[in-house]
């Protein structure tokens, strides 16, 4: 579990980058909805963090590919290969998110 920022200064419709290995992009939608995914596009270096929001959809700033915050699956081309997802939870008013296990390895 990692902490991420306080809920309070995350507004809606924003996100933050998390320097983890690798980096992570959590979201919290319009409605308040809070997501975490890869923040590196499939299909080029691009963070996505610096997309744009809309519902919980996510476009790429380089290419326009846009994954689905809810599932990584990603919406429409150029990107092909899903984002990993992971687990975001509030306890005491902190984000934290929970790195979902890397392919290949032990959970």
């Amino acid at each position: 579990m990692i902490p991420v920022c306080r809920l309070e200064d995350l507004p809606q419709g924003e996100s933050v980058r998390v320097e983890t290995s690798p980096p992570v992009a959590v979201f919290r939608t319009d409605e308040g909805e809070l997501y975490a995914i890869d923040d590196t596009c499939t299909h080029q270096d691009a963070s996505l963090s610096e997309g744009w929001l809309e519902g919980c959809l996510v476009e790429c700033p380089l290419h326009a590919a846009s994954f689905d915050l809810r599932t990584g699956q990603p919406t429409c081309l150029p990107a092909r290969r899903p984002v990993r997802t992971h687990r975001v939870t509030v306890d005491d008013g902190v984000v934290h998110v929970h790195l979902a296990a890397q392919e290949g390895t032990a959970a």
